[in-house]
């Protein structure tokens, strides 16, 4: 038996803080009905993978478990009409997938460990003892393509496509490596969210016991794109030299990605609006007037055999990093100033290239995520794993979708072995790297720590 009563399953209201969003009246696809969904929640979900990775070695299987730890633990559902079903929890993962096929939900969220049982808060506040509140979680990172709208010229909105997804790539090789090398995490886990974007859960111990103020610590640690839609400048790197993380982050991953994909990929100098906005970002007159001189010389010009966007950049960077341009004669042109000149190129890499995170997410404990191999609602894809180390080779547009995992199905016929499911269908290779690359090491460090 489950241990939620029958109006336990609460709904909530719409303009509750942490309760999951979505657009009124939005059009599910057609493939993605309830029927469907049965289907992929009855023979595929993979539950007591979820389910051993949320338990963290809690599995009451020896003396240093907490007995209490998994159903402490807040699961949220929205079913269809925008229902949001908060304050879930289960002992086990029989209970977990008996719900989750009862209710059949277009997504699932996980939220934080609670002090106490979340069906049972109410008890709680009934009795005057302050007690409910969040004191573990996985330090998470959401990170959305529409915040780079600015910044590309091939979508917008929810659209993503091959052109621009390499954004999502730079963010998750340059957030990895700096979890890992200067904060000491292994454990992180990187999910595509079905349809425009990657989120990030950081599951050490240490990770998941970090207070806010510790994880508002964190978000600012990579925060660098700091401007609005006012500004013209919207990121400032000042001092001498760069942060070594950023230092990293430039020479690893920004520059390559800029000048090799983006640059050409999203023409970011290829009319008279887009240069107008990067020569908006440098700081001196003469500069961007020379620069757009030879802009519309170039445009003029019918011979040129490179790629515009390239020549325009390369002259760019030469005008910039020189400290031959005229006006570094001049006793006006302070030291300072050509400094500033010449760290300008980088600010116009990390403008267009750098991570963009939702700093509220990672921020508080309480947040709801999208619990992995959930299906998009409005794409049908699942929201499978990402190898960080094998992340440029990730396409979206072949992550399987709810119908061509059902058509698989269909194909194969029943099977009796009810785990083996998945291995035969374009599913199989995102629950294997779940559980090769990250839950199996996940566990062990649970035991042995």
């Amino acid at each position: 038996m489950t241990n939620q009563n029958s109006c336990d399953d609460m709904l909530i209201d719409r303009c509750e803080p942490e309760a999951p969003k979505q657009k009124q009246g939005a059009s599910l696809p057609n493939e993605f009905n309830s029927h469907y969904l049965k289907v992929y929640y009855g023979r595929l979900f993979p539950y007591a993978d979820i389910f051993r990775w949320i338990s963290y070695g809690n599995d009451g299987k020896h003396p240093a478990c907490d007995s209490s730890y998994v159903s402490r633990r807040e699961f949220s559902f929205t079913l269809d009409n925008d229902i949001y079903l908060r304050f879930l929890s289960f002992n086990s993962a029989a209970e977990l997938e008996s719900k989750i096929k009862e209710k059949c939900p277009f997504k699932i969220d996980i939220g934080p460990v609670y002090s106490v049982d979340p069906t049972k808060r109410n008890a709680y506040a009934q009795s005057g003892d302050n007690v409910f509140a969040p004191v573990e979680r996985e330090l998470i990172f959401d990170i959305d393509m529409t915040d780079y709208d600015d910044v590309r010229y091939c979508c917008s909105g929810a659209d993503v496509c091959l052109n621009c997804w390499p954004l999502m790539t730079i963010a998750i090789k340059v957030i990895d490596f700096a979890l890992r090398d200067d904060f000491g995490f292994k454990h992180i886990l990187w999910v595509y969210s079905g349809r425009r974007g990657v989120h990030c859960w950081v599951c050490d111990g240490k990770a998941r016991r970090l207070t806010n103020e510790q994880r508002a610590a964190i978000a600012d640690y990579f925060r660098v794109y700091k401007g609005n839609e006012n500004s013209s400048k919207k990121v400032s790197l000042t001092g001498h030299a760069l942060h070594p993380f950023l230092a990293t982050a430039y020479t690893k991953v920004l520059k390559e990605f800029f000048e090799k994909k983006l640059l050409v990929s999203q023409s970011l100098l290829s009319t008279e609006e887009r240069y107008e906005k990067i020569l908006e970002m440098i700081p001196d007159a003469a500069i961007t007037s020379e620069l757009r001189g030879r802009w519309q010389e170039n445009r003029r010009s019918s011979s040129m055999k490179e790629d515009i966007n390239v020549v325009r950049w390369e002259q760019l960077k030469q005008l910039l990093q020189s400290g031959k341009h005229k006006l570094s004669l001049m006793l006006t042109y302070s030291s300072l100033h050509a400094q500033g000149l010449r760290r300008c190129v980088e600010e116009i890499v990390f403008c267009f290239a750098y991570p963009r995170l939702d700093m509220e997410v990672s921020k508080h404990m309480n947040h709801l995520l999208k619990a992995p191999f959930c299906v998009h609602p409005k794409t049908g894809r699942v929201c499978v794993p990402i190898d960080p180390n094998q992340c440029e080779q990730f396409d979206p547009t072949t992550v399987p979708t709810l119908s061509q995992l059902l058509d698989e199905l269909n194909e194969r016929g029943l099977r009796d072995d009810v785990d083996g499911e998945w291995k035969g269908t374009s599913f199989g290779n995102a629950v294997s790297l779940f559980r090769s690359s990250f839950l199996q090491p996940l566990l062990k460090a649970s035991k042995d720590s």
